[in-house]
């Protein structure tokens, strides 16, 4: 593999205008990474949308099988890129090298699976309703439609999925299988692993044939990077996975231009659970294990980790607590993603423990090491009424910190739901009678989140089709949409209808003889004929 450079990759050239350089650093050791990365220059950026742009007919007007050989090669240079991509991603963000080889293993999982779908070719959701020239008073007309890519997509890196939510992630993938071009913004944590992996797509784009300008990488530290990016007039959408700040000011740039464009952003989340009677009868032991791993894994670096839990104060209740108070206490602490998230977290701590409605009832025995940017975890209680009373307690700290809320009555439960925010997911413990006896409160939780889990974690997705990672605002920017599973691909498309062509010129998914045999739905029905 050839030596990283820190140039931006624009199409199948290399570019490094700016003297403007900033380096990785690992945040265990607090030493820089070689080489330096170049700031993009505007002109850099500029050009990546203009080779996007030129790439987009061409690209769009290819088979399907040819987009699907092209995801297929991206899996395969995946494979191959073997200890280079996971050893560089763990020195970036101090993740094991087996959570990085999960994160690879991943996104070859989701990039085959989108090859698949592409084949199967039903997603295009084709629609035909025959026209009738004898119907009074006025004749029908053939009306046919079907979703079609929106142009050129800017994709900014997560910092937290260094390989599977960042250029190599279900958002660029995604696009590429919906007939888009693709920009991404390398995240300025983990540069590095972002080069080798646009270097994969490269070349995979090269050997599959794809228009030059398919794919881009620019890489840059500064928010008018990212700005300049979003509100480029040749951008046709936006996705980023981030903080609830980044993604709202470049949702709002997105918004401002003189044609604003959708902007997909999942952002914070609290991610509640509520423990049933029946559940904590049963297990109350067994629930505090599961919370505690999901509350810990990855530092507590999720986006689905478990901010809040609320149970009925009981016996049951006070056993869980003790239960996962234990085991938060041997959670060794470990080293954050980078600086920043760890200067966060440890004011978000700062604040909870100066608030008088909380109380720290748990931490890990072993204190961190600021040097090497650790993280120990923490679990605070209080009341319904004292999380009511202070609506900051809704907010996520990103990181393994969570509170524990006992309430009086059921009717608390909901008290609560009401006061939720949009998140990505809400889970629920308890057995059938439980869901029987707390129906108000799952009907609410239906509106709050995008996943709903029974007696399971939130943390941990099920890379398929039916997946549905999103939910209302500040969790993502539109609730309709999911970041992950194949309709991700949604986010790049729009419907295009065609009233009254002849089959021979429409698309081939709308013609008369559907010679792809793909799933539509013709004159109200469902068929392949």
């Amino acid at each position: 593999m050839p030596p990283l450079t820190g140039h931006q990759l624009l199409g199948s050239r290399e570019s490094a205008e700016s003297s403007d350089t900033f380096a990785a650093r690992n945040p265990a050791l607090g030493a820089d990474l070689e080489p330096a990365f170049h700031e993009a220059t505007a002109i850099e950026i500029d050009e990546a949308v203009a080779l996007a742009e030129a790439a987009f007919d061409p690209f769009r007007r290819l088979l399907p099988e040819a987009r699907a050989d092209f995801l297929d090669a991206i899996a395969d240079e995946t494979l191959a890129l073997d200890d280079e991509l996971l050893e560089r991603a763990s020195a970036e963000t101090a993740h094991p090298p087996a959570r990085c080889a999960a994160e690879r293993d991943r996104v070859v999982t989701h990039t085959r699976q989108f090859a698949e779908w592409l084949r199967e070719g039903s997603w295009v959701d084709a629609r035909i309703d025959h026209g009738d020239p004898t119907r009074q008073p006025l004749p029908k007309p053939d009306v046919r439609s079907m979703l079609e890519p929106v142009g050129p997509v800017a994709i900014f890196g997560a910092s937290n999925f260094p390989i599977a939510i960042s250029v190599l992630g279900t958002d660029t993938i995604s696009a590429f299988a919906a007939g888009c071009p693709v920009v991404v913004k390398a995240h300025p944590a983990h540069p590095g692993t972002c080069e080798i992996a646009a270097r994969a797509i490269q070349r995979a784009a090269a050997a599959t044939r794809m228009p030059e300008g398919v794919f881009s990488l620019i890489q840059g530290r500064s928010h008018e990077t990212g700005t300049r990016l979003v509100t480029h007039p040749k951008i046709a959408a936006a996705a980023f996975t981030g903080s609830l700040a980044g993604g709202r000011a470049l949702f709002d740039a997105a918004n401002a231009r003189p044609h604003p464009i959708p902007f997909y952003a999942e952002m914070g989340s609290v991610n509640p659970v509520f423990l049933l009677p029946g559940a904590l009868k049963a297990r109350a032991e067994g629930i505090a294990q599961g919370f505690v791993a999901a509350l810990t894994a990855g530092v507590g670096q999720f986006c689905t980790n478990p901010g809040l839990v609320l149970g009925l104060e009981s016996e049951e209740w006070r056993a869980f607590r003790d239960h996962a108070r234990e085991k938060v206490a041997a959670f060794a602490p470990a080293t954050m993603l980078h600086a920043g998230i760890h200067a966060a977290y440890t004011a978000g701590l700062g604040d909870r423990l100066g608030n008088e409605a909380l109380a720290l009832i748990g931490h890990s025995d072993t204190p961190p090491s600021p040097d090497r940017n650790e993280a120990a975890a923490c679990l605070f209680a209080t009341t319904q009424e004292g999380l009511l009373a202070d609506p900051t307690l809704f907010d996520e700290i990103f990181g393994p910190a969570s509170t524990l809320v006992t309430c009086a009555s059921p009717s608390d439960f909901v008290a609560v739901a009401e006061k939720l925010e949009g998140s990505l997911s809400a889970t629920i413990h308890g057995t059938e009678e439980d869901l029987a006896e707390h129906r108000e409160l799952v009907a609410l939780l239906r509106r709050k989140a995008g996943r709903l889990i029974f007696n399971g974690y939130p943390v941990g997705l099920e890379i398929c089709h039916s997946i549905h990672h999103g939910g209302p605002y500040p969790a993502t920017t539109h609730a309709h949409f999911t970041s992950i599973g194949t309709r991700a691909m949604h986010r790049f498309v729009r419907p295009v209808c065609y009233q009254g062509w002849p089959d021979a010129h429409l698309p081939t998914e709308l013609q008369d003889l559907n010679p792809r045999g793909i799933l539509r739905l013709v004159d109200g029905e469902r068929t392949r004929l």
